[in-house]
């Protein structure tokens, strides 16, 4: 039997439909982490070739894009990732002490010129990260950091991405707790390394006035504040680093994504804002060069009440950015998820058809989709 009129039409329209939006479950770097299908790179390739940055709803489906390649991504991978994050914050957090410990004549007269100068110096750690693709806590609060596709980077903001990536159906819940807790203790072990034996063992800063400073910092961030006061401090430091990754995955070129990811960061480091793990090596540092505190007490006030202030934070970006721009947005449930489908933008129309058309990597034959016509 042949097709009925106009079907050549319909049969055209479905084979770009199918070319378009096929999925490669496959598709690896060179280093063997799942990398994302063609469609999605496309899609934000031909948005960023019309403008220097990315609207915010395309971020968003960015975001969940991330999530996505979270989840699947190998646990030692993650750990490694986020072992290195720690060490590459703890830089900054280091020049950081060198240049706040090391102006105590400035600082005497003029305290607000040694905030703003030891904030000024601490984002390149941040930075780092991001460029590098590596993994960091606060900001996986949110959604993660590698390239997405040529001048796009992926940001490893897991309190923040992953919560997205949960709310619109792309990952299962199991994925969140997951990986939070290997990016934590990578986080944590990177940050207590960098501390032990690149700092202390090093004997890089065990001179005055740097000793001193250092455990005085310490006291500061985990002794003298109340509990409360710590949990306040970690919201407004996550909010901003958040939005400090927002902004860098949203813009094109590498000089727009280290000043959109600088100026965030100075402001929460100047204010004397906590963050969780920056903590990690300065308040261990201090214990480590004899400040008056226990490893005990610092988990129970410093970091137990700074992470979950960075979590509260992290959701002042994430939960606001998923009803502003997401809204509309399905996602193919954790089915997509697990068959590692990318979630794409695409119309109820086209999301009706996709059930109905074959996603793995085989050729699709004519004669296929005229029986699926003639049914």
């Amino acid at each position: 039997m042949t097709p009925h009129a106009g079907s050549a039409s319909q049969l055209q329209r479905a084979q770009s439909f199918i070319t378009k939006w096929r999925v490669n479950i496959n598709r690896v770097d060179a280093q063997g982490s799942p990398t994302f299908p063609a469609s999605n790179s496309d899609l934000l390739e031909d948005s960023m070739a019309s403008a220097s940055t990315l609207k915010p709803k395309q971020v968003a489906v960015a975001m969940l894009d991330h999530a996505m390649a979270k989840h699947r991504d190998r646990y030692e991978s993650i750990f490694m990732k986020a072992f290195l994050a720690g060490a590459m914050l703890s830089f900054g957090g280091l020049l950081s002490e060198i240049v706040s410990g090391g102006s105590a004549g400035i600082n005497s007269a003029n305290p607000g010129i040694v905030k703003i100068m030891g904030g000024f110096v601490f984002p390149v750690g941040l930075v780092m990260i991001v460029l590098q693709g590596q993994e960091l806590l606060t900001s996986n609060m949110m959604v993660g950091s590698r390239y997405l596709s040529p001048g796009f980077v992926k940001l490893t903001c897991v309190f923040k991405i992953f919560p997205m990536g949960l709310i619109k159906g792309v990952i299962p819940w199991w994925s969140l707790p997951v990986n939070w807790i290997i990016v934590t203790f990578g986080n944590l072990v990177g940050s207590l390394f960098f501390a032990a034996i690149l700092v202390r063992y090093s004997g890089i800063i065990s001179t005055e006035p740097y000793l001193t400073y250092a455990k005085t910092f310490a006291m500061h961030k985990a002794s003298d504040p109340a509990w409360h006061q710590i949990f306040l401090r970690g919201i407004g430091c996550n909010w901003l680093v958040c939005v400090a990754v927002w902004q860098a995955a949203g813009a094109k070129d590498t000089i727009s994504k280290i000043f959109a990811i600088w100026i965030p960061i100075w402001i929460f480091v100047a204010c004397g804002f906590d963050h969780v793990v920056a903590n990690m090596f300065s308040v261990p540092l201090g214990i480590m060069f004899g400040a008056d505190l226990t490893a005990a007490a610092y988990i129970r006030k410093s970091l137990i009440a700074a992470y979950l202030g960075n979590i509260v934070g992290a959701l002042l970006v994430a939960l606001p950015a998923t009803y502003f721009y997401l809204r509309d947005y399905e996602a193919g449930g954790l089915r997509s998820a697990e068959s590692g489908e990318a979630f794409t933008e695409v119309s109820t129309r086209h999301q009706h058809n996709q059930r109905n058309v074959p996603s793995s990597s085989e050729d699709v034959s004519t004669e296929d989709i005229e029986v699926r016509q003639k049914q």
